[in-house]
């Protein structure tokens, strides 16, 4: 029976593999600093980019989270995978061929990956489906929509046969069971037995940015289905319907190089189709849900925080169109792009308009988009009647809230303009109304956050004691000591208490670059080990040891300087990752802090001169106070005695040592 993968296997997998690939089809990153990307965190939602990867390092860490780890670390995070499986995914990626402890081959393999397999193979059978006979109806489908064998094949396109277990009886003949279909929602359990989910409908493969099939999307073809027009794949292990958008591992390549980068959101997989093949390559669908939250996080992670980037929503001109406009205004307020909707002529969807008035009319759906808030406000107002002084103002009572929710100060005073206008009021009284607009929402939120009484009301005479307040004195924030050496926290006395908080209330320990002391051994010591960590193999390794050799004096600092100390081979790609990894806690953080954080220096020949630099600092920092210990001892001892020879002999073998390495660093 096959064992675990051969680790020289594992380590050639990740040397191989470029950690900015993996972790960049999914996050946008940009240049940050000398060898550092850096981009929007995946793992928790933030507004400013905090996630930072060191490609040459094969290393990422987000100073937000603290979320860290190499490329392994990164897919079993964000595909909840074993490590095996992490592995073997990277492996194939790149056509290497694993090696598993006794000569074994390829052990089996389970959980997430059978379920990723089990999609990738009934989308083969779905489209091998589509050229059958019995598929003549869904070709006729896919034709009058404008969509050839071409076309369907670039998409995946396929059909899903009449009969009750066609694709169950496939993909068991190829070694899947029951149980491992019906977790991954291809199959389904009725009283009499198991049978195909999707049955005589075209089908669409939803896949992840990354490419791989998570669920299906179906279209009903015949009268005597009684199901419901489009059928989706129900919520498993690998879809979630609120975190998936259709084209979207199609669309992320063009998103990301866009000028500006625009993502354009429709609302079918016909839409999604004809707007790519008429040139609106970055067009994407939700699948069987409003646009939502998880969807604009998706979105921002792949567009970073550009914010010239666009969201262009196509919604129907009709009640529903409106109403998932204002949803989706809801999603975009804290978003850095901009948004905007465009509403196609006589409220044609992308599809309809391809096929009534050609490629150019979808590409030029663009050239006629509104700002969000613009078309929001316009849908707000319909029916009232302007023209009267009480239409007037109940139009102001319902649109001001919109205006006063925008943060931006300069586009929210555009916005009181454009709402004067369309209303036909004076400035300064839609002004007005937007300023009291926001303070009735700050009022909303204060009662909102308000500590409550038993009875559930706001109670103003009681203080809120459940989060911290730097304004009160017993505020449970954790606060650096005045003397600490970089590594020692405290909580500042709280009146009334002498007695400390019980073990489950105190503060998580998290000792980070901020919390090192602020002094020139500390400095010295944080830039140097930013540097061994970064640029180690690229200096003299016999200088880097006796640098990391020798013990630093800020206790968080030698923790990870200890871990260096005892790396093995730091020629190798990943090691330095590695030796992040073995530091102890609580002082793991803060090693990834020094390995993925900004170095100072002008580019990449400067850091590595720099690095050398610090390096011979520290050794001579170790030879000043063996010196300093010398000549404090020969003080104290006869100068003619056999000690005060052997110390005077001891300085003069110190002295050239030092003045050797001061003249190879000239």
């Amino acid at each position: 029976m096959a064992g675990r993968i051969a680790q020289a296997d594992v380590e050639e997998v990740k040397a191989r593999t470029n950690i900015a690939d993996i972790i960049g089809e999914r996050v946008a990153l940009k240049s940050a600093g000398i060898g550092a990307l850096k981009g929007l965190c995946p793992f928790h939602d933030e507004k400013s980019p905090s996630f930072n990867v060191r490609p040459q390092s094969g290393f990422y860490h987000c100073f937000g989270c603290g979320e860290s780890g190499d490329v392994y670390t990164f897919l079993r995070q964000i595909d909840h995978l074993s490590f095996t499986e992490a592995v073997e995914r990277l492996a194939a990626r790149i056509g290497f061929t694993l090696h598993y402890e006794d000569g074994g081959a390829a052990p089996e393999t389970s959980g997430r990956t059978r379920l990723y397999a089990a999609n990738a193979a009934a989308a083969e059978y779905f489209r091998g489906q589509l050229t059958s006979p019995e598929a003549e109806i869904g070709r006729r489908f896919l034709g009058e929509r404008g969509f050839d064998a071409g076309a369907a094949a670039h998409f995946g396109v396929g059909y899903a046969p009449k009969g009750w277990s066609g694709m169950m009886d496939a993909l068991t003949a190829q070694g899947f069971t029951r149980d491992e279909l019906l977790a991954a929602g291809l199959v389904s359990q009725g009283q009499r037995g198991v049978y195909d989910r999707f049955r005589g409908r075209v089908i669409w493969p939803i896949r992840d940015v990354t490419g791989q099939v998570l669920g299906f999307g179906a279209r009903r073809l015949f009268d005597d289905d009684n199901g419901p027009k489009y059928l989706n794949t129900p919520e498993t292990p690998l879809y979630k319907k609120t975190q998936v958008l259709y084209g979207l591992d199609l669309a992320k390549r063009d998103i990301a190089r866009g000028e500006p980068r625009r993502v354009v959101v429709v609302e079918g997989y016909t839409d999604v189709m004809a707007c790519h093949l008429a040139g609106v390559t970055t067009a994407v669908a939700t699948c069987g849900t409003a646009f939502g939250a998880e969807h604009m996080r998706m979105l921002r992670r792949i567009m970073g925080d550009d914010t010239a980037a666009e969201v262009v929503f196509t919604f129907d001109p009709d009640a529903a169109g409106q109403k998932a406009a204002v949803r989706a205004f809801a999603e975009t307020r804290e978003l850095q792009a901009q948004s905007f909707v465009a509403v196609a002529p006589d409220g044609l969807d992308p599809c309809d308009l391809r096929l009534k008035r050609g490629d150019g009319a979808v590409a030029s759906l663009m050239d006629t988009k509104v700002p969000m808030f613009e078309f929001v406000i316009d849908q707000r107002l319909k029916g009232f009647d302007l023209g009267t002084v009480e239409g007037r103002a109940a139009a102001l009572r319902a649109a001001a809230p919109i205006v006063a929710d925008i943060r931006d100060a300069a586009l929210r005073t555009g916005y009181s303009r454009v709402l004067a206008r369309r209303i036909g009021l004076d400035i300064p009284d839609v002004t007005n109304a937007v300023s009291q607009a926001s303070r009735a929402a700050r009022a909303d939120h204060a009662r909102t956050d308000a500590p409550r009484t038993d009875a559930g009301r706001p109670d103003s005479r009681r203080p809120d004691t459940s989060r911290p307040d730097a304004s009160r004195p017993d505020a449970r924030t954790p606060v650096p000591d005045q003397d600490r050496s970089g590594d020692a926290w405290r909580r500042d006395a709280r009146p009334f208490d002498d007695v400390p908080p019980p073990p489950d209330e105190q503060p998580p320990i998290r000792v980070s670059i901020a919390t090192l002391p602020r002094n020139n051994d500390a400095a010295l010591e944080r830039d140097a080990l930013k540097g061994f960590l970064q640029y180690g193999h690229r200096i003299d390794p016999e200088l880097l040891q006796r640098a990391v050799d020798l013990p630093f004096r800020t206790p968080a600092l030698d923790a990870v300087r200890a871990a260096v100390a005892t790396a093995q081979d730091r020629s190798r790609p990943g090691w330095a990752a590695d030796a992040v990894s073995s530091v102890r806690e609580p002082y793991r953080t803060l090693a990834a802090e020094l390995l993925t954080s900004d170095f100072p220096a002008r580019d990449d020949e400067h850091a590595v001169a720099s690095t050398l630099d610090l390096a011979r600092q520290v050794v001579l920092r170790g030879y000043d106070a063996d010196k300093a210990e010398l000549v404090r001892t020969i003080q104290r001892v006869p100068a003619d005695s056999d000690e005060g020879r052997r110390v005077r002999v001891m300085l003069r073998e110190l002295d050239a040592d030092r003045q050797r390495l001061l003249e190879q660093s000239q």
